[in-house]
């Protein structure tokens, strides 16, 4: 991801050459301060005394030491050192680090993985910085799209729900809807619905919420088959948002809480970066979002509680340090913001992992374990317990793996496996799994492998996110690996003519 790390340009190359004029004298002196004389100072640098004076007084701006000229023939000036070079390379590594150059710092450190891990955890968690507080967090990948009307991601969908807000919205702690744009909503006849819009209500670009925003973003629903019964949506009055239906549904209200249906701006959804730098009136707002870095700012006109924390920073790592991360940060609780939840991954003073678990999936509609000897025959051969030796053999040890019993933590999926199957007969099995994680693609091969022993052949397919919700390849793929973590409820899990076959608990 980062192969391809650029060093050049003139403020680099400057700053680069006075750290090795400092580490120069430094290493000359012994870190020592010293009474020493211009010429002295000209002859270690191999410069002129001029160049030499320019240089000390460059390296006393940036506080690395103290350079008192001599007043008076025959006296020596005082050299005293501030920093050692040590302390530069820190610093150096730091705004490396910073700014994603990890080959770099990587190769600095003589390509120790643990010390630049080291490094990376020193700078991310709770800090206060310019009297902000700010947080950082490491991930694998970037994030391409944090468009709700778009397939999300589970990460993804978890950010949207801090940059955009619905009409209503779902408390998971109290397990109850709540009004969110909407402070108020009737069922006026099982097929009208009235929704009362929040008044002031601004965007991140500071233009207000209207209600054609509302009434454009809802009309757009109507391409997902879910909300196909959606006939006309309109505003007779001014805050008032009317959806009429084509036939009765009584929970519509709870299904306008989906990340689907969060409300965007009409004009800002217009541009060509809308989908990398979108444009909601949630608590936090996308300052930066590339390849290297997304950073979310507190949206200080935010209509309900303004965030506690100032900046949430994601620093894209890839898998070059990820997997030598402690699992948690020290964190303190006032440090986050207490909406929509996020105080609750708190446990005294330190941040919780998510829990979670990958999965397998058999397709009991089309794929091979729609007969019955094919799918106890997989039960046998892919069970938690006996693919959790050979993952880690395969290098999946770093990621914290264990069997686990179910897709969410206290639910129980995983069959008991108790007579041993072999398989039906020779033929190919189609795997799929999700672009762009760094685990599934050794779990395949792991799957592959086994399943090769009993003589089936394993063709793995590899598909982008829009591609696993489009259902296109649905047919085709016997078994499906993914991933749900905690913060998917029992209300939006479907499994819809699948079984769950293995769940190993990360």
């Amino acid at each position: 991801m980062f192969s391809n790390i650029e060093v050049s340009g003139s403020s680099f190359m400057s700053s680069q050459r006075l750290q090795t004029q400092f580490s120069r004298i430094y290493g000359h002196f012994g870190g020592e301060d010293s009474e020493t004389s211009l010429q002295h100072m000209a002859d270690v640098l191999v410069c002129t005394r001029r160049n030499a004076r320019m240089v000390l007084n460059k390296m006393a701006e940036k506080g690395w030491l103290t350079w008192e000229p001599a007043v008076g023939r025959g006296k020596l000036s005082k050299l005293a050192f501030h920093r050692s070079t040590s302390d530069l390379q820190q610093n150096r590594l730091r705004k490396w680090v910073s700014e994603g150059k990890l080959e770099a710092a990587l190769e600095a450190l003589d390509n120790d993985a643990v010390r630049l891990a080291q490094l990376i955890q020193e700078l991310l968690g709770a800090k206060v910085q310019e009297g902000k507080q700010i947080i950082r967090l490491p991930y694998y990948r970037a994030f391409h799209s944090l468009d709700p009307s778009k397939p999300l991601r589970r990460s993804e969908n978890h950010i949207v729900r801090q940059i955009f807000n619905g009409l209503t919205r779902f408390n998971d702690k109290t397990e109850k809807l709540e009004p969110d744009l909407a402070h108020h909503w009737q069922q006026l006849s099982p097929t009208h619905w009235r929704f009362f819009i929040r008044p002031a209500v601004f965007f991140h670009d500071g233009k207000r919420l209207r209600e054609r925003d509302i009434i454009w973003s809802l009309d757009a629903l109507r391409i997902h088959t879910y909300f196909s019964h959606v006939d006309r949506v309109m505003s007779p009055s001014p805050n008032v948002i009317d959806v009429l239906l084509t036939r009765p549904d009584n929970y519509f209200a709870e299904s306008l809480a989906m990340p689907v249906s969060f409300i965007r701006s009409q004009e800002a959804s217009a541009k060509k970066d809308a989908e990398r730098v979108p444009v909601g009136t949630g608590a936090y707002k996308v300052s930066e979002n590339s390849e290297r870095k997304l950073v979310l700012d507190a949206h200080d006109q935010f209509f309900g509680f303004r965030a506690l924390t100032d900046t949430v920073e994601i620093w894209v790592l890839g898998n070059v340090a990820m997997c030598q991360l402690q699992p948690s940060a020290s964190l303190h609780p006032s440090a986050l913001d207490a909406r929509r939840n996020t105080s609750g991954i708190i446990k005294g003073q330190r941040m919780a992992l998510d829990e979670g678990a990958n999965f397998l999936l058999l397709n009991r509609r089309s794929g091979l374990a729609k007969d019955p000897r094919w799918a106890a025959y997989f039960e046998t051969a892919l069970s938690p317990v006996s693919m959790l030796p050979k993952l880690t053999e395969a290098g999946a040890g770093d990621y914290r793996l264990s069997p686990a019993y179910g897709l969410l933590p206290g639910w129980i999926h995983t069959p008991v496996v108790n007579d041993i199957h072999e398989a039906p007969g020779v033929t190919t099995v189609y795997l799929g799994y999700q672009s762009e994680h760094p685990l599934y693609p050794i779990m395949a091969q792991v799957i592959k492998n086994r399943l090769k022993h009993d003589h089936i052949n394993v063709e793995i397919m590899v598909l982008e996110n829009e591609q696993m919700r489009s259902g296109k390849d649905l047919k085709k793929i016997d078994i499906w690996l993914g991933g749900v973590s905690s913060v998917i409820n029992e209300r939006t899990l479907y499994c819809n003519g699948y079984s769950v076959l293995a769940c190993f608990q990360q």
